[in-house]
């Protein structure tokens, strides 16, 4: 575990005091642990992952940032020397143990002790979730070390299922000890954990967990027992009645769906103050303005008004003639997701191709706040009521084998109920039509959840990367509204690496090829994990080894 050793060797823990004091004057009050934990929220990335600001996640077939390859999502990326998803982890997971054990110093009653340890163990939980997501087996490091020639900093990767039964550990004693989201401490201080964001974590990583061990055939893994704690703890969540659908899912993602108000909101990243001078802030607006966009690949998820997709729905207007004919009897989440022509956008009227060649990010977009140029304010939900029961329904799927009609009512239905979205899944529809339950359930997943972070984990866990990602990703479909010559728009795009195509790519004409699948690779042998970075196996003395497949 040689990131920390190099951290301490640089004598300039990028730290807060109140986390690395060890004077007698510290870690006295119960003061000194708040401050502590404050810290956290100053790392916390409202992209669910690490790194710095809010980001849109290129990783997958999701989204395209403008005909540009992304390493991972074509299969170019190597070794690093270093990288922030491995070194600000276990950076944050030793804040976390350092606090765990000087707050036991402090001069409080037990309960409230626990209460802050409560808190250092969920971000330790958390961290070590993403940790195992990405590079599978992770040395598991559970004290905070303060010398260079600690052995311990040469561990060896500890087994994935080690790691999780500790991050399990670790949440529930999390739900247990930290202040109910009602409570006055937790309304005073939004944006702090709740024990229910503890709950929701075991939701979140039982799921993925199971199914990844699942799908991966992972040896000793008993993916039931994941899915188990999955589903009792999304019960718990949906039965303590403390959560519901926000009822507008298009104002959702807007300052007004902000706070507790906002049944939806589980765990959030807030930022602000809101108002240009806002000292937190995130350039969400901008990005979609400047870089990404939505592919034709995941519009063609979004089913019809009839509830049947793209391949079986007789709705589907083909050819298309105007650009807004996927529009036409759709999921009317749709329409909420990216811009239809002459919709008021990023500076004015949207005109297809004015911005990017696929289709234009809406959802989230806020006009007022991409006028204070990157200094956005809204607060970005790291988990929502949402994720709870589209996660819960398919844990139960794949634990049971199947859902009943009730469950899917209040998971899958109730989802697109808010939406407005007219037809429902049953079972009978389902084995009428010809339809997959757990693919629709995927599928409802994926277009709920269009640009928050979710896609490449899914696609990872449920071992579909492998026919997702080697593919021709496809942009929007040039028409007379785009505005501008054909002719002059192949020009630029073929400088640009893409083309308008004929047929050839795509059954529609003139669908703009964001990247050619024979530029694009995926290596299922090795590309499912992240390879481990040198200066990690380097400074643990080689005892950290490489990810199989990488070298």
């Amino acid at each position: 575990m040689g990131t920390v050793a190099l951290m301490m060797a640089s004598c300039n823990l990028d730290l807060v005091p109140e986390s690395t004091m060890t004077d007698a004057a510290y870690w006295k009050s119960e003061n000194d642990l708040r401050g502590a934990c404050n810290r956290f929220y100053e790392q916390l990335n409202g992209n669910n992952a690490l790194g710095g600001g809010f980001a849109h996640d290129y990783r997958s077939d999701e989204l395209n940032n403008n005909g540009a390859a992304n390493s991972t999502s074509d299969g170019s990326w190597t070794i690093p020397s270093t990288s922030g998803t491995w070194t600000d982890a276990y950076w944050r997971i030793f804040i976390a143990n350092n606090i765990l054990e000087k707050s036991a110093q402090a001069d409080v009653t037990e309960s409230v002790l626990n209460r802050y340890q409560a808190e250092a163990r969920f971000f330790r939980a958390y961290y070590y979730f993403e940790l195992v997501k990405k590079y599978g087996d992770v040395p598991l490091m559970l004290k905070a070390v303060n010398n260079t020639k600690d052995p311990s900093l040469e561990m060896p990767r500890t087994p994935r299922e080690e790691v999780m039964k500790q991050v399990y550990e670790d949440l529930e004693f999390a739900a247990t000890w930290l202040p109910d989201i009602d409570a006055s401490e937790i309304t005073s201080n939004w944006g702090h954990v709740a024990k229910q964001a503890a709950t929701a974590m075991i939701v979140r990583a039982g799921l993925y967990e199971g199914t990844f061990g699942k799908y991966h055939n992972l040896p000793n893994c008993d993916y039931k027992a994941h899915l188990k704690k999955s589903i009792d703890a999304a019960e718990s969540l949906m039965n303590s009645r403390k959560f519901d659908l926000y009822p507008d899912f298009e104002q959702l993602f807007q300052v007004v769906a902000e706070g507790r108000q906002n049944k939806e909101n589980i765990f959030v990243k807030v930022y602000g103050p809101n108002g240009s001078a806002a000292s937190t802030t995130h350039g969400n607006s901008r990005q979609m303005e400047n870089a990404a966009s939505l592919t034709r690949n995941i519009v063609d998820l979004f089913l019809y008004t009839d509830g049947l997709p793209r391949e079986k729905s007789p709705l589907k207007v083909s050819p298309e003639t105007s650009y807004d004919d996927i529009f036409t009897d759709r999921d009317p989440r749709l329409g909420m997701t990216i811009y239809k022509v002459g919709e008021e956008a990023y500076k004015g009227a949207f005109i297809p191709f004015a911005f990017r060649y696929g289709y234009n990010l809406k959802k989230g977009f806020d006009l007022v706040q991409w006028g204070t140029n990157s200094k956005e304010y809204t607060d970005k939900m790291i988990i929502r009521y949402g994720e709870i029961l589209i996660s819960y329904a398919e844990a139960l799927y794949e634990y049971n084998g199947s859902i009943s009609d009730d469950q899917l009512d209040k998971t899958v239905n109730a989802l697109r109920a808010r939406a407005g979205m007219p037809a429902k899944l049953t079972n009978a529809f389902a084995q009428a039509n010809g339809l997959n339950i757990l693919e629709e359930i995927h599928r409802e997943r994926t277009i709920e959840f269009v640009d928050e972070n979710k896609r490449y984990d899914d696609i990872i866990r449920w071992k579909i990367a492998e026919k997702v990602l080697p593919v021709d990703i496809i942009g929007a479909k040039y028409t007379s509204e785009a505005n501008k010559d054909k002719e002059d728009l192949q020009n630029r795009l073929t400088s640009n690496g893409g083309m308008l195509n004929n047929k050839q790519r795509y059954e529609e004409d003139d669908m703009y090829v964001l990247e050619f699948a024979e530029n694009r690779k995926f290596d299922p042998a090795k590309d499912y994990l992240y390879p481990v970075p040198l200066q990690e196996i380097t400074l643990s003395g080689n005892n950290v080894t490489q990810n199989p497949g990488w070298k």
